[in-house]
């Protein structure tokens, strides 16, 4: 597990306060008790203030799940 990837962890943990909650790339918001639209908002504006990055629109309504989540803030931070 690479920087990243241990980071969106943390913050998934964070924002649904589950510090046991098992994630894996294909995690999926349906696969998260709480993880509603505006539970989305909250992990991605945390990922983004954690990373310094940020996500258009476009990304936020297409993420499918954490794998592509990962993946968007590797391309970001190059």
């Amino acid at each position: 597990m690479d920087d990243v990837e241990r980071g969106v962890v943390e913050v998934l943990r964070e924002v649904f306060a589950q510090p046991d909650l098992e994630v894996t790339p294909a995690t999926t918001a349906g696969d998260v008790e709480g993880w509603d639209s505006l539970a989305h908002l909250n992990v991605l504006f945390s990922l983004e203030s954690r990373f310094g990055v940020q996500f258009t629109d476009g990304e936020m309504g297409s993420i499918q799940d954490v794998g592509e989540l990962t993946e968007s803030i590797r391309t970001k931070l190059g």
